[in-house]
């Protein structure tokens, strides 16, 4: 029989090789992950794919001025790349690079096939290209600097005049057709200020055809036309949505295209909704479901840069305080889609508060007290009263909501669900006193049994909710309750069903999951 599994593909943006990994690069990468591992214990069969950017003026430029080949520094900064995401715990299924073969000869063959279906013509551009950004714009677009400097309406960063004979893709004989997708498909673009933003400023006014060659840069990958040329970076680094999945007749590409969600920055929303749209409708290849622009991360209210020292470095984070910190704090202090800012002060709220004394506090108080009065083993339970009831009924409750939110990438709204019951159970402690229970014997031994089976219930699906978005811990809670398999392969569907771990399983309480953090040790 043929596979009927559910099926889901996820994208992150590809990142430029001429820089280090950041926690704008950590926070795009984070969301998709946990929106992969969410529809993995869903059900479906989840393709992701994340890579680099290999191509292009900024590139050779950054390899020159370090005295490399521009595929040295690439091969040198993608290791970083797979090191960081090893370090956060990122469960892509490929790591795709522009320099692949394979993406070579799809890039080449989209690059025909849109030719062949005549939206591609050779003529002379003259204009404003941003190298920052590797994008040509328009005489309207640049804007006036210091001194009469022409400067890129998004970076700021001067923009130079180039004149080359290239070759353009027909963009504007996909102006109806581009407004009709966006018209009949209304969560195609998201959040919805980004949508308003993008319409009105870059649709709206009339889409323009685009340069897709480069006959002035080298590095990149050859055009299929007579002359010397490459393709332009953004028309050969769109297609690695394709290259991954082995277009155009590959199995990969039968499954799982169209994607499901492309997550991209803000800055790069602009040519997910006008040239990749546009090119697939040339190509005649169906365009992706959902394109969703994430926002910026400041620090301080101050917009990140080396030039100001008050970059933060994702990954010190995460070895100091844990992979899951970081995953938490981004997923949880930060609307996802809206701009972003961290401080120092809201990480340690969120560490001490919701990590340390929610969770934390809960697992270790739980296992402390299943250790004291039942020698570790899980006890059978007693007759289930309104607290449990009340226990069970937010714990069943949990997993159809957040696949309500998790539909719209409501990461902190799917994490504020999975933390009612942490809460609650915390407050069932409070409500039911089992060290009163114990010791002056109000409802004996069966009493007291089903509150220690009722808050081991309770950490078991906290675990399985929290699993998608911090994976260590929720593995690290996992092997405490007892279990030795591997939390990952288990299904959402078990956070509906109250009453499952096993009676007798024996507990084994480890180190505590959040050692708080001390003002004094702040970093």
């Amino acid at each position: 029989m043929p596979d009927l599994k559910k099926t889901f593909y996820v994208t992150t943006p590809i990142y430029y090789v001429n820089d280090i990994p950041h926690i704008g690069h950590a926070y795009s990468t984070v969301g998709a992950d946990a929106l992969a591992r969410f529809k993995r214990m869903d059900g479906y069969d989840v393709f992701f794919l994340t890579g680099t950017d290999e191509h292009g003026q900024k590139i050779a430029k950054t390899a020159a001025d370090e005295g490399l080949e521009p595929k040295q520094l690439a091969d040198r900064v993608v290791e970083r790349f797979k090191e960081a995401w090893a370090k956060l715990g990122i469960t892509y299924d490929r790591f795709i690079r522009t320099t692949d073969e394979d993406h070579r000869k799809a890039a080449q063959a989209f690059f025909k096939k849109v030719m062949d279906a005549g939206f591609i013509y050779k003529a002379d551009y003259e204009g404003w290209y941003c190298l920052p950004d590797e994008k040509f714009l328009l005489d309207s677009e640049v804007i006036d600097g210091p001194g009469g400097t022409k400067t890129c309406p998004d970076c700021g960063r001067k923009v130079e005049r180039i004149k080359e004979e290239n070759y353009f893709f027909k963009m504007s004989a996909f102006q109806k057709q581009l407004e009709k997708h966006l018209e009949d498909n209304p969560d195609f673009l998201q959040p919805a200020s980004r949508k308003n933003e993008l319409v009105n400023n870059f649709i709206k006014p009339g889409l323009a055809d685009v340069s897709i060659t480069r006959s002035t840069v080298k590095w990149g990958i050859p055009a299929p036309v007579p002359e010397s040329t490459v393709i332009y970076v953004w028309f050969d680094a769109l297609v690695n949505y394709l290259t991954a999945l082995g277009w155009p007749d590959g199995e990969n590409y039968k499954k799982f295209w169209p994607a499901d969600v492309h997550i991209i920055g803000k800055d790069i929303l602009r040519f997910h909704t006008t040239i990749w749209p546009t090119a697939l409708m040339a190509a005649g290849i169906p365009l992706p479901k959902k394109v969703f622009g994430t926002g910026y991360i400041n620090k301080d209210g101050k917009k990140m840069s080396k030039s100001l020292g008050n970059t933060v470095d994702p990954f010190e984070l995460a070895a100091t305080y844990s992979p899951d910190a970081v995953r938490y704090y981004l997923l949880r202090e930060i609307a996802f889609g809206l701009d972003g800012n961290y401080t120092d002060d809201a990480f340690q709220l969120r560490f001490n508060g919701d990590l340390a004394n929610d969770l934390g506090n809960l697992v270790s108080r739980s296992l402390t007290m299943l250790e004291k009065y039942f020698e570790g083993m899980v006890p059978k339970p007693g007759p289930q009263g309104e607290l449990e009831n009340q226990l069970a009924a937010i714990a069943k409750s949990y997993a159809s909501k957040a696949r309500t939110a998790m539909e719209h990438l409501e990461f902190h709204t799917t994490l504020i669900q999975a933390w009612e019951l942490v809460k609650r159970a915390n407050k069932y402690i409070e409500e039911t006193s089992p060290w009163k229970v114990a010791k002056e014997g109000y409802g004996g031994k069966e009493k007291l049994a089903t509150i220690l089976f009722s808050l081991m219930e309770a950490l078991r699906v906290t675990a399985l909710s929290i699993a998608p978005f911090l994976p260590f811990t929720a593995s690290a809670i996992w092997s405490q309750l007892g279990y030795s398999d591997d939390i990952h392969s288990h299904s959402l569907k078990e956070t509906e069903e109250w009453g499952k771990i096993p009676v007798g399983q024996k507990i084994a309480k480890g180190q505590p999951l959040f050692p708080r953090i001390e003002k004094e040790n702040k970093k």
